[in-house]
This record gives structure tokens, sequence and C-alpha cells, in this order.
């Protein structure tokens, strides 16, 4: 019976596939480990995750593995040595382009400010003279658009600000009406109120005079008012 072979894929889920990575991680440098005591051999390993940590082992030295790792595939195989010197090669000619077309960006910015005009042709300055004009009426239109949003924005302040003046306002005129109400509502009851004068008949006092002599005297009363 022939088992059919397991289709490996990338895990969806990244939950399970960080467990999954930090297991393998852990048994791969285990293994490196034990192959590096068991069989006396010089192992580096290597490993970055998806955030790009760093994971490494080295029997000796990470640095001396991949020197030495250089130096093996430089002797054994002198096409890869070219192949890397054609490499080379190409980086530099690239970079030597991309400073001669930051050369050429620089000269054309200047002209734009309008420096280094002497050696250019009624052609170019014309072609300058367009491009400003565009560069001018983006610059304009994107103005325009800015002032409007700002336009825009101040009304709405006006119209929050205008609410609420008149929600102030209303809240002021119930705050004066309760004080006529509450101060009405005091007169009201002043005016309910008896009123006792100490000059009015409010009750008859019954005060006794003796006059005279002890023997002879004689009880008046009177009624003070």
């Amino acid at each position: 019976m022939v088992r059919g072979k397991t289709q490996i894929k990338r895990i969806e889920n990244a939950t399970s596939r960080q467990v999954t990575f930090s297991k393998r991680r852990n048994g791969l440098l285990k293994k490196a480990f034990e192959l590096s005591v068991l069989c006396d051999a010089e192992v580096a390993l290597i490993i970055f995750s998806s955030s790009g940590k760093l994971y490494e082992f080295a029997s000796s030295s990470i640095q001396c593995s991949i020197e030495r790792y250089r130096r093996h595939t430089k002797h054994d195989n002198p096409t890869t040595f070219r192949s890397v010197e054609q490499n080379m090669q190409h980086l530099k000619q690239e970079a030597a382009n991309m400073m001669k077309k930051i050369g050429l960006l620089e000269a054309a910015k200047r002209k734009f400010l309008g420096e280094g005009l002497g050696a250019c042709s009624i052609e170019e300055l014309q072609r300058i003279e367009q491009q400003l004009e565009r560069s001018l009426s983006n610059v304009r239109t994107r103005k325009i658009q800015v002032f409007k949003e700002q336009i825009e924005q101040l009304k709405e302040k006006e119209k929050v600000l205008l609410d609420e003046n008149v929600k102030l306002t209303e809240n002021g005129r119930l705050s004066e009406k309760h004080g006529i109400n509450l101060q009405t509502e005091t007169k009201n009851q002043n005016v309910n109120q008896p009123q006792y004068n100490a000059g009015s008949p409010s009750s008859d006092v019954e005060t006794e005079l003796i006059i005279g002599l002890p023997d002879t005297r004689t009880r008046r009363i009177v009624h003070q008012v």
C-alpha cells in the first residue's frame, strides 16, 4: 500500500502558526546541538521569524562558520565566485546610473528655481515655463480647496456657537422669570400676613391703682388702652 505524501502548506491562523513555529524552532535548535555534540560537527543555524526576530545556534561561532562557508564555496565552486563578481559589477553600474539620474534631477531642480539657465535653449526654457505654469495652477487649485475646507469648518463652529448662545439666552430668560415669580410670591405672602401695630387696640389690660393711706385707700380699676 502506497501512502500518499502529506501536503505541507502555510498555517493560516496566526496563533496556531506562532505556536507551531515555537515548537519546531526549539526542536530544530535541539537537533543542531545534538548533532554538534554527538558527531563533533561544526554546526551553525540561523532562523528569522516572520516578524524579523533572529534565533541562532553555533557550535563555535556564527561569524567563523560563515567565513568558513564562504571560503569553501569559493574554492569548490568557481562559478559561484564569478557570479558574485558579476553581481558586484552590475550593482556598481546601477549605482553609477543612479548617481547620474540624481545629478540630472538636481540640475532640473536648479533650473526650476531660476538658476543655471544660461545654457538652456529656447525650447527648453519654454518647457520649463509650461511646467512651472502647470505647477502654479496645481498649487492655486489646492489653495482654493484648503480655503473652502477652512470656511466650512468655520461655518460649523459658528453654528455651534449660535446654538450655544440661544441656549444660554433661553436659560437666562427662564432664570429671570423664575426670580420675578419668587419676588411676586414673597410680596403676596407679606400682604396676606396679618399686621400687628403697637398703636392699634389689640387687647384690654386691666391695671389696679391704689390711692390713699393703707386704711383709707380705695381701689380704682383703670383700663389701659
